[in-house]
């Protein structure tokens, strides 16, 4: 099945914590404990996350667009603003910007598949507001030097974590090192709640924001259905306990998740190491990333073609709203200016207009870039091929084999 890591170990675990809901008949996330048989599995998740991951504050949210949305909203990001994210990343990371009526400013990415920080700083204008690293298949990105760089140029940092639940950078989970982080729950990611997202922050005013506008303004209300003022705009993008308690379950998960990911991952490495025209994408920290995929790096954009027309997969060039040059949603049009516009755009005397191979560094990257799952088996990143974290040792031995026979013969 498709699918990622998560979505192979839903036990009785999730069983147990579903049935807790649906036994109480309440299945908000509000309510108050002791009264109406409450389960709070929302509030309990969030508090269990924050824990994990060292981080201060966790809203739980609706999906991991939401969850950037809220980011950016907490932020005061708006109209005018730009936001520099690399070119591949899901299509979420860009709309999100737009949807909030900002500038994305498109960055290319290095052989690790995330940002590179060495063409960050020619991207930054008196616009510029934050910087959106996106911790790419699991990989953490340099965020020594990209936080170096926000701080240099008084930059927000928002960590679009949706693809590297529960990696790490030099000992840090990655969305408690910038300002505030996004987080997904959905079916391809490395723990489900089926969708559903999460926000995480230090900082006690950008939490109040972020909760506000994931819950039509209302402050942090970590029971009752109100409390005091509206604090901001806000829209409804709120968990209900059926959700949290699916997520409960699975962050319960997380690290058994992650040491069966890096430990099968090892294997199948290992046996693909040394062959000749390809070597493997760079990961920014070998002990932090999840493993959920281990990206082969071909010599030439013509020997992964060919690997791929033999394995019935295809390079990371071609996988979807991934890659910018296939979001046709922001081809050819223009931000920040009333012509040609995705959105219903104010006036300005500046713009940015995205185009198919703007990014060279980055098509050079992906058109020789091919994945291969280990635990995100999914079609629409390139990863159709592979084994998944149930596979058994002889799984991974015949799938390292066959790959390792294929590029023999190329």
């Amino acid at each position: 099945m498709a699918g990622g890591p998560g979505s192979y170990v839903l036990g009785e675990e999730e069983k147990k914590e579903l049935m807790d809901v649906i036994e109480s008949g309440h299945l908000s996330r509000y309510g108050v404990v002791g009264e109406d048989n409450f389960q709070h599995k929302v509030v309990s998740f969030e508090q269990e996350m924050s824990e994990k991951f060292n981080v201060k504050h966790v809203v739980a949210t609706s999906s991991g667009t939401g969850s950037l949305m809220c980011c950016l909203a907490a932020l005061g990001i708006g109209a005018g603003d730009e936001v520099i994210v690399p070119g591949y990343t899901f299509i979420a990371s860009i709309s999100s910007i737009i949807l909030s009526n900002a500038i994305p400013v498109l960055a290319e990415i290095d052989e690790s598949l995330t940002m590179d920080p060495k063409k960050i700083e020619e991207l930054i204008t008196p616009r510029t507001k934050a910087i959106m690293p996106v911790h790419m298949l699991g990989n953490p990105c340099k965020m020594d030097e990209i936080m170096e760089i926000a701080q240099k140029h008084n930059l927000f940092v928002i960590e679009d974590c949706c693809q590297a639940v529960g990696a790490a950078y030099h000992g840090k989970r990655v969305g408690s090192i910038g300002d505030i982080a996004a987080f997904s729950l959905n079916v391809f990611k490395t723990i489900t709640a089926g969708d559903g997202g999460a926000v995480s922050t230090n900082d006690d005013r950008l939490f109040e924001r972020a909760f506000g506008f994931h819950d039509q303004g209302h402050k942090p209300a970590r029971m009752g259905v109100e409390v005091g003022n509206r604090s901001i705009v806000g829209m409804n993008m709120r968990m209900n306990e059926l959700t949290g308690a699916v997520a409960l379950a699975q962050i319960r998960k997380l690290d058994d998740i992650l040491d069966t990911l890096r430990r099968k991952k090892a294997k199948l490495k290992e046996m693909l190491t040394g062959l000749p025209g390809v070597g493997f994408r760079e990961i920014n920290d070998v002990d932090g990333e999840c493993g959920t995929l281990l990206t082969l790096l071909f010599d030439t954009k013509e020997l992964a073609e060919k690997f791929c027309e033999k394995v019935g997969s295809k390079p990371i060039a071609y996988s979807g709203w991934h890659v910018y040059n296939n979001m046709e949603q922001i081809l050819n049009k223009v931000t920040g200016a009333e012509a040609n516009c995705p959105y219903d755009c104010p006036k300005y005397s500046f713009s940015r207009e995205y185009k198919k191979h703007m990014l060279p560094q980055t098509d050079n990257i992906v058109e020789r870039a091919v994945n291969i799952s280990v635990g995100v088996v999914d079609a629409g990143l390139g990863s159709a091929y592979g084994i998944n974290i149930t596979s058994s040792d002889e799984e991974i031995e015949a799938v390292g084999k066959r790959i390792a026979d294929v590029i023999k013969s190329l």
